[in-house]
């Protein structure tokens, strides 16, 4: 049940972004509801997704909308809690949208995801546990990669680019945490890695002295830590503190946009394998982070991407398909390939399988300067 308290937090946080040319358009508008972390331990996720979205919004109402109709998205926030995400997902779905947005952890899509697909509305989410697109849900779609596909990627750059034989490993103690431990443990032992030690970091931990001092008597020769944004930045300066010198790895979470402005120089000489970055040597991405950062005055990071890119898939399928009936659209997404000359704001080519995971392009990255640097780029699997 959800407490009035937070019903009055729904209505107050329920913002319609529909802005310029989006009024004068005909036809009822396109509504979009996003059930999203805007508060408590996964607000800096949230956050950025949002305003991904926001920013999608404005453009594509100001160019006229989706099939004519302009796009109104509101905004739930279900404070970083999984059952009251459930509870909110259910209200959304009362208003009958035509699209859900999120939620971004893995945790609020667990508790959710049945509600949306009972309704037949497609659910474009933020969360990248393994587990979640394997729930037969036809109408779940990702916007980046599940764990599945990523780490298989983090484990072979550890074998083969970083020559490392022992692994400390690092995550924390969530649904996005287990899934991401779990699929890289399974990965590295298939790449011939050994885990050195295995330790799990609880979500809100400001303390990582123990943990780091862990790793250092633990005979690793490398370090892999999955942790969410503000955790990442705290174990990285833990690690600069107690002058750690191992190569720390890690994945999007590790290396975004967001880890690097609260860990300053600590997260200088991170590495790892990200899906999105802002920094990507792609014409279509760099012009989105300027368009971002003129918008909030901030360098967007993954999940602003995610956000953005959620919604302007919206636009690319309708417009295909010319319908945004549930069913319709779900059907036609599964198998899809949206390029940006076909719909610019996609960024990049993206296809959706059976099961709504994503193939595209994915980059390995390093942080110098406080800036992440693309060293290589991983083609999608379909090219």
């Amino acid at each position: 049940m959800i407490k009035k308290s937070t019903l009055l937090a729904v209505f107050g946080l329920a913002l319609t972004a529909m802005t310029g040319a989006g009024w004068a358009q005909s036809g009822n508008p396109v509504r979009i509801v996003d059930v999203a972390e805007l508060s408590g331990s996964g607000a800096t996720t949230g956050v950025n997704w949002k305003n991904g979205a926001d920013l999608a919004v404005k453009e594509i109402n100001a160019a006229g909308g989706i099939l004519g109709r302009p796009v109104q998205l509101e905004h739930y926030d279900n404070q970083s809690n999984p059952s009251v995400s459930r509870g909110l997902m259910q209200k959304a779905l009362d208003g009958k949208p035509d699209i859900i947005l999120g939620p971004v952890s893995s945790g609020a899509v667990k508790s959710s995801q049945g509600i949306a697909q009972e309704a037949m509305v497609p659910e474009f989410i933020g969360a990248e546990a393994a587990d979640l697109s394997e729930q037969g849900n036809p109408y779940l779609f990702r916007t980046s990669f599940g764990q599945q596909a990523s780490m298989p990627k983090v484990a072979r750059y550890l074998r083969d680019d970083l020559k490392a034989k022992k692994v400390a490993v690092i995550w924390i103690n969530n649904e996005f945490g287990r899934g991401g431990r779990d699929a890289f443990v399974k990965s590295a032992k298939a790449d011939g890695l050994e885990i050195a030690i295995d330790i799990s970091s609880e979500v809100g931990q400001a303390d990582f002295a123990a943990d780091v001092s862990r790793i250092r008597g633990s005979g690793a020769d490398t370090v892999f830590a999955y942790l969410i944004e503000d955790e990442s930045a705290r174990f990285l300066l833990e690690a600069k503190r107690q002058a750690l010198t191992l190569p720390i790895i890690g994945e999007t979470t590790l290396l975004g946009q967001k880890v690097i402005d609260l860990a300053g120089a600590a997260a200088n000489g991170v590495r790892g394998h990200v899906g999105l970055t802002a920094d990507a040597p792609v014409a279509a991405v760099a012009a989105f982070r300027q368009r971002f950062m003129d918008a909030y005055k901030y360098a967007p990071d993954h999940n602003c991407i995610k956000g953005y890119i959620a919604v302007q898939t919206v636009k690319a399928v309708a417009e295909r398909i010319k319908t945004l009936d549930g069913e319709k659209f779900a059907k036609a997404l599964h198998g899809m390939t949206i390029t940006p000359q076909e719909a610019p704001g996609i960024l990049l080519t993206t296809t959706w399988n059976d099961k709504g995971d994503i193939d595209r392009d994915s980059f390995l990255v390093e942080v110098n300067d406080g800036k992440q640097k693309v060293t290589k780029v991983l083609p999608r699997l379909g090219k």
